[in-house]
């Protein structure tokens, strides 16, 4: 479990999950036969960057202030142990894989939400675990409709 100690080693550890999904999403874009996938992967990716992008600018201008105190209790780490993808997974396990890191992304940012007291902070951060929850219910839809009606 990996434990912060500032403000900026959260936002670091954030940023590196957006990245590692858009490298993930990117990843099965290419991978799926169906156009439709294929294109909800994309898409996804180029979401995920622009999340990235919004955590970078947060961090740059040093926009986002939180007691010393209050990061170490995030427990940010608990929420991304196990969720790797392989390499050799199906389409059951990338689902699976996708929605479990929607799921650890949308609590990341719905704790940083709680977090502050700044209330454009908290918009930007409740704004993102919206994102991450919509991902995460397209992922079950499509489990559900292609997976699920297979057995």
């Amino acid at each position: 479990m990996a434990k912060f100690n500032s403000i900026e080693q959260v936002l670091n550890f954030a940023i590196k999950l957006e990245q590692d999904a858009v490298d993930f999403y990117n990843q099965l874009s290419q991978q799926v036969q169906n156009q439709e996938m294929k294109d909800v992967f994309h898409e996804f990716a180029l979401e995920e960057i622009k999340h990235k992008a919004r955590l970078q600018g947060i961090k740059d201008r040093k926009l986002f202030i939180m007691p010393d105190d209050k990061v170490p209790d995030l427990k940010i780490g608990d929420y991304v142990e196990g969720i790797a993808p392989a390499k050799d997974m199906d389409y059951r396990e990338a689902l699976i894989v996708a929605m479990k890191r929607e799921k650890a992304a949308f609590i990341l940012y719905t704790n940083l939400a709680k977090k502050t007291e700044d209330p454009e902070m908290k918009s930007v951060f409740t704004s993102l675990a919206l994102e991450e929850s919509r991902h995460k219910l397209r992922f079950e839809v499509e489990y559900d409709e292609y997976i699920m009606r297979e057995n």
